[in-house]
C-alpha cells in the first residue's frame, strides 16, 4: 500500500483529493493536517467524509509527516507550500503540490504574478508539470509534481497538440473561461458570496489572472514561437465546472477534420479526454475527471 498524507486538509482541494484517494485500492491515507483545526476529526470539517475517513486533523511538522507517508499531497495556499516542500523531500517523501508554487519555471515570473519572492527557487524549472496526458513518463519518475491549475488544464489540453502540429498561429490566442464558484476556494470572499454571485456572470482578473503565465509556459514547450495568450476568466453561478471557449487563428487550409485528427492522435488512447461532436456543457463533466473537446471553424477561422 502507498501511504499518503494530506497537508492542509480543510479546503476544497484537499476534500476532492481525499475522495479520489479513498477509491484507490492501493492507497492508505495515514495523516491529515491542519494548523487551525487540530485534534478534531476531518469529517467534522468535511461532513461528506463521515464514516469514510475519521482521522483526526493534526498539526504536524513536515519531518513528522514524511516519517508516516510515502507521498504527500500538499494542499496549502500559494506561497505557503514552498516553505514545507523542501523538508518533505529531504526526508524522503514524494510530493504532489496542489498550489501554484512549483508550476512556473523561474523565480522572476513567480514574483511578478504572485507578489512575493519564491521560497524554494532552486527547484523551479526542475519540477514536473502534473498533466499526465502530456508528461506521464516524467511524472512517474519524479519526486515533486506540480498539479496544474484548473483554468490552465482546460486551456492546455486542447491547445498543446494543435500548436505542436502547427495547425494554429500562436499569437493572439483568446481564452474565455467560465468557472464555478468553488474555484474561489473555501475561505469566504465577497465575489463568491451567494448574493453577489447568484444569478450573475462576472469577469475578474482580466489580463492578470495567475494562470496566464502557466498556460503560456506549457504551450510554449510545443511551439516554435512564443505564444501570446489573452485570458479572461469569469465566475459563473454554479458550484463547479469549467467551460473554456478558445479562439485561435488556423493556418491556411486547416479544416475541422485536421483538428479532430490531431486530437485523436494525441488523446485517442487517453481515458479522460473525450472527443465529442456536440458542443459540450459543464453538466457533461462535472464531478468527473473528464475533459470534453470539440472544434468549430467559423468562416474558415
Amino acid at each position: 500500500m502507498i501511504k499518503v498524507a494530506i497537508l492542509g486538509a480543510t479546503g476544497y482541494t484537499a476534500l476532492e483529493s481525499i475522495k479520489y484517494l479513498l477509491r484507490h485500492p492501493d492507497v492508505e491515507i495515514v495523516a491529515v493536517t491542519s494548523r487551525q483545526k487540530g485534534n478534531t476529526p476531518v469529517s467534522s470539517v468535511h461532513p461528506s467524509l463521515v464514516g469514510r475517513l475519521e482521522l483526526p486533523l493534526e498539526d504536524l511538522k513536515p519531518a513528522e509527516i514524511a516519517q508516516r507517508a510515502d507521498v504527500v499531497f500538499c494542499c496549502l495556499p500559494h506561497c505557503a507550500s514552498a516553505s514545507v516542500v523542501p523538508t518533505l523531500l529531504d526526508a524522503g517523501a514524494k510530493v504532489i503540490d496542489l498550489s501554484a508554487d512549483y508550476r512556473l519555471d523561474d523565480a522572476p515570473t513567480y514574483q511578478e504574478w504572485y507578489g512575493q519572492p519564491h521560497g524554494d527557487s532552486d527547484r523551479l524549472g526542475r519540477t514536473v508539470y502534473g498533466l499526465p496526458e502530456l508528461f506521464r513518463k516524467q511524472i512517474a519518475d519524479s519526486v515533486l509534481v506540480a498539479n496544474p491549475g484548473c483554468y490552465a488544464t482546460a486551456a492546455i489540453i486542447p491547445l498543446a497538440p494543435l500548436i505542436k502540429a502547427g495547425l494554429i498561429e500562436t499569437s493572439d490566442i483568446i481564452i474565455d473561461a467560465k468557472s464555478g464558484v468553488s474555484g474561489a476556494g473555501r475561505n469566504p470572499k465577497l465575489m463568491a458570496h451567494f448574493p453577489e454571485c447568484n444569478e450573475s456572470l462576472s469577469p475578474y482578473n482580466v489580463g492578470r489572472h495567475r494562470h496566464t503565465p502557466e498556460i503560456e509556459q506549457i504551450i510554449a514547450r510545443h511551439a516554435t514561437t512564443q505564444p501570446e495568450v489573452i485570458f479572461t476568466p469569469q465566475l459563473a453561478p454554479m458550484d463547479r465546472g469549467i467551460l473554456a471557449t478558445i479562439y485561435a487563428k488556423p493556418v491556411s487550409g486547416v479544416t475541422e477534420k485536421h483538428i479532430d485528427d490531431v486530437w485523436q492522435q494525441a488523446y485517442g488512447a487517453e481515458h479522460f479526454v473525450r472527443l465529442v461532436d456536440h458542443l459540450p456543457g459543464t453538466k457533461d463533466t462535472v464531478d468527473t475527471n473528464f475533459c470534453d473537446l470539440t472544434a468549430r471553424l467559423v468562416r474558415g477561422r
